[in-house]
């Protein structure tokens, strides 16, 4: 049994290490097969990077020589672009030196010819000279022996002459002056006469004589409490906001406004009106009323200098140049309505433009606009024909209405029929009866200096100034000034008063020579 189990386990032995022996063998075989499979795959993809290596290396080479070839291609079309150029280049230069050799040429030719006639001019000049100098010594021998023949020294005899040629100069021209005027007043004086009297018969103006004063009408004498308020707070909230001085008198049912503004004077009336129709007067209510009724008179600014330019026509005007325009209608000048009599000029002129031939438009636009300064004058300094023209130029107007505008009281000088129409116009409107009013004292003032300037003058016997300051006449001595004196002496005095005064319209100068013979039969 014993035997039995040792043989078992003997045969157990054997077979362990046969299987040992045998799966190490069988290992061994393993592995050798799978080492000779990775190489052989490792070879094969040596060889496949072999063929793409070469593969790409050859479409490398392709691709430089392609490129090299365009990039020689390419410089050989710009080098030759380049020589053309230059040579075109050079072909111009080569034709400028041609032209500048020529140029030269005739250059030199030139110098040389100046040259000879420099010296030749030299030859001229030095012969003038010396005959000049035999000349200048021959005349003052002549001069001396004049002089000792005469008894009279040089500069004597020189004033004498020149005394009795001014004399002579002097009464000729007085002669010709005389004989001019007389021409020119037949026939212009009888043409501008036909021309204002036209232009006067088809204009009817209306005479506006401005108040600085306005009435507002009340319902009831109880309105007048409501108005002035408790401990007048009212009365003092419309004044502080309009700037207007409010009367509340024993008139009845009445209140007075007095300003010497018309645009607050109208903007204190309408805001009362208001305040009255409403019914609830109190500071807050005030200043929102005075506010809406500033803004609603903006509009009718705009609307009034809309209106004029609607009624004479005209178009294309600047729109600050309509709002100006509207603003005039709450100006005057010697309580005259700058807006009407800017509407009476427009119209003169179209009229006075139509019997001229001239641009009728234009005309009416300088019209219209060359009192256009007046509207701020008062924030601006200057004259109102400087500012105005200033104004018109920066919106756009023309030189011609631009020059009109500021001609038109000889700020500048008159160029052109249309500035002199403007003037003519403008005096026509303030001097017609009823545009304007004077005050008294001024008047008696601007007549007692018509005489004083009429007095400064020599030769003067009496002056008096007639026709409401219209006329100034003078009588002068006969004696003293000669009938071509008087002439000149009214010249004079009327160029004096143009420097001196301030008048509307125009002043007529008459100098009145007299000669008496008195003898007595005995």
């Amino acid at each position: 049994m014993s035997i039995q189990i040792a043989e078992i386990i003997l045969m157990v032995v054997v077979g362990l290490v046969l299987g040992t022996v045998l799966g190490f063998w069988l290992k061994n075989v393993w592995s050798n097969k799978k080492f000779e499979s990775a190489e052989d795959t490792a070879t094969k993809i040596i060889k496949e990077a072999h063929r793409s290596a070469d593969s790409i290396k050859k479409e490398t080479t392709l691709s430089a020589k392609d490129t090299l070839y365009q990039m020689k291609h390419e410089f050989e079309i710009e080098t030759k672009e380049k020589r053309s150029n230059l040579y075109s280049q050079e072909k111009r230069l080569l034709s400028k030196e041609e032209n500048l050799d020529k140029k030269i040429e005739h250059l030199d030719r030139k110098e040389s010819e100046l040259s000879k006639k420099e010296r030749s001019l030299s030859l001229q000049i030095k012969t003038t000279e010396e005959k000049e100098s035999k000349f200048d010594e021959l005349i003052e021998k002549q001069k001396e022996t004049l002089e000792r023949i005469s008894g009279i020294s040089r500069e004597n005899a020189k004033e004498e002459l020149i005394k009795l040629i001014e004399d002579d100069a002097r009464h000729e021209a007085m002669k010709s002056l005389r004989q001019i005027e007389v021409e020119l007043k037949e026939n212009e004086h009888k043409k501008s006469v036909e021309i204002m009297s036209t232009a006067i018969q088809r204009f009817a103006g209306e005479n506006i004589t401005e108040r600085t004063v306005s009435i507002v009408t009340l319902p009831n004498e109880e309105m007048k409490g409501r108005i002035i308020g408790r401990e007048g707070r009212n009365i003092r909230a419309i004044e502080a906001a309009t700037g207007v001085d409010l009367v509340i008198d024993d008139t009845p049912e009445a209140v007075i406004l007095s300003s010497h503004n018309p645009v607050r004077r109208e903007i204190a009336r309408l805001s009362l009106e208001k305040l009255i129709t409403d019914g609830r007067i109190h500071p807050a209510r005030i200043e929102e009323i005075v506010k809406k009724v500033k803004e609603d008179l903006d509009i009718k600014i705009r609307e009034a200098g809309e209106q004029a330019c609607f009624d004479l026509g005209l178009h294309g005007l600047h729109p600050e140049l309509i709002k100006l325009v509207g603003r005039l209608r709450y100006r005057t000048s010697f309580a005259q309505n700058v807006y009407e009599h800017s509407l009476e000029v427009a119209f003169l002129m179209g009229i006075m433009a139509a019997e001229l031939k001239l641009n009728i438009k234009q005309a009416k636009r300088a019209g219209l606009l060359h009192d256009i300064g007046k509207a701020v004058d008062h924030k601006v300094e200057g004259p109102h024909a400087i500012i105005g023209a200033d104004l018109a130029r920066r919106h756009g107007e023309s030189h011609r209405i631009v020059h009109a505008i500021a001609a038109h009281h000889n700020d500048e000088k008159q160029e052109t029929p249309i500035a002199v129409l403007v003037q003519a116009a403008d005096t026509l409107s303030a001097a017609r009866p009823g545009a304007r009013k004077e005050m008294l004292e001024t008047y008696v003032r601007r007549l007692n200096d018509l005489e004083k300037i009429a007095q400064s003058f020599n030769g003067i016997s009496k002056s008096y100034a007639i026709q409401a300051g219209r006329e100034l006449r003078i009588i002068v001595t006969s004696g003293q000034v000669s009938d071509e004196d008087s002439l000149l002496l009214s010249r004079e005095i009327a160029k004096k008063i143009e420097e001196d005064l301030a008048y509307p319209g125009q002043i007529k100068v008459t100098v009145i020579r007299e000669t008496r013979a008195v003898e007595y039969a005995r």
